[in-house]
């Protein structure tokens, strides 16, 4: 069962599904930022190791994070909440990944948006689509559109699964569809990133 995940969302395995994804995403990212290597990027929801790993490095990078991650030198961490974060000025770029379907309900979905527009004017909001077959957090099919107590059940009884039987974990992810991405960032431009195919995330871009 472990290899179920290892083979889909473990991203630091790089023959995984999510791993090769993340390559064409870096791809994308400097095809519509070619100038990244000299930017000042603030990551909404960020881990530095995503950054150590990039193919090509902003001039400096800070993280926010609700947890207490530890940085190093040209990429920064604070502790913060993403969605009401001040205080830290503005920056050439916002950058986030699979954040915003954590951060708790249509309220502080459109926070997020506002606090990114206020951040930068450039941005890249990324999340993992809604009606993808298989919900990327339990590795599990279609298990995002039963009720929250079938998948604290699911996430206890499928051992590939990253979440458990808590509701915390349970209810903190929702995951959004286009119609949502567009709702929370009209100005953007919405990509589809696709395997087989198939829609399996959403990119929210403004480059202007």
């Amino acid at each position: 069962m472990q290899n179920i995940r290892e083979f889909v969302v473990n991203a630091d395995n790089p023959r995984s599904i999510a791993a090769r994804a993340r390559q064409k995403r870096w791809q994308r990212l400097l095809r519509e930022f070619p100038d990244l290597t000299e930017m000042n990027v603030v990551d909404l929801g960020g881990r530095p190791r995503a950054w150590r790993a990039a193919p090509v490095q902003p001039k400096h990078v800070l993280c926010v994070n609700v947890e207490g991650l530890e940085g190093d030198g040209r990429i920064e961490c604070i502790r913060g909440d993403a969605c009401t974060i001040d205080g830290i000025g503005t920056f050439d770029l916002v950058y986030s990944n699979s954040t915003i379907e954590h951060v708790g309900g249509h309220f502080r979905c459109h926070q997020f948006a506002d606090t990114t527009r206020r951040l930068a004017s450039k941005y890249w909001v990324q999340t993992p689509y809604r009606y993808f077959p298989i919900e990327p957090h339990y590795v599990f099919p279609l298990v995002q559109h039963l009720p929250p107590p079938l998948r604290g059940r699911i996430g206890q009884m499928w051992s590939p699964s990253w979440v458990r039987n808590d509701p915390e974990d349970v209810l903190s992810i929702e995951l959004l569809s286009k119609t949502a991405l567009k709702l929370y960032f009209p100005e953007a431009t919405i990509i589809s990133e696709r395997v087989v195919g198939v829609p399996k995330s959403l990119v929210a871009i403004h480059n202007a």
